[in-house]
């Protein structure tokens, strides 16, 4: 799950201990949030659009998928007129820091390694900010620390 670190951090995750993952406002992403993610799953946090970017924590999924408040608000900037309480379009679920890696795997580390090929971050074009993991590919990645 990617944010930029100037905006919201893993420092800012561990903080709160637990906070919604909100702004999210990509079909593809609501569905994973919606229809993928469970309790308990955990999930990579990486710092995106920075000097450096790359892993740098690590979280669980503490909650189902709820509606998005922000998406509600005129004064948000996530608003969205065409969501509303009684048909909300947008998700969110909540986040529970675990810790940091022990060191941040950095975007480019990730590109060199013959066994992350196939990893949808490292895919041409592929801008979402919450994707999927093969079990492989989260093994592996926690080997690299």
């Amino acid at each position: 799950m990617k944010s930029e670190p100037d905006t919201y951090s893993i420092d800012d995750l561990k903080s709160f201990g637990v906070d919604h993952w909100d702004g999210i406002r990509n079909y593809q992403v609501r569905n994973f949030f919606r229809d993928q993610m469970c309790l308990g799953d955990q999930a990579f946090f990486y710092h995106s659009n920075c000097k450096e970017p790359g892993l740098v924590g690590l979280m669980e999924i503490a909650s189902k998928a709820y509606p998005d408040h922000t998406a509600f608000d005129p004064n948000e900037k996530y608003f969205d007129v065409k969501s509303n309480p009684d048909n909300p379009r947008w998700l969110m679920v909540d986040v529970s820091y675990i810790r940091h890696l022990d060191r941040m795997i950095s975007l480019s580390e990730l590109r060199e390694q013959q066994q992350l090929s196939e990893m949808k971050l490292l895919q041409r074009g592929n801008r979402l900010s919450v994707l999927p993991l093969s079990k492989d590919e989260w093994d592996f990645i926690l080997s690299m620390e």
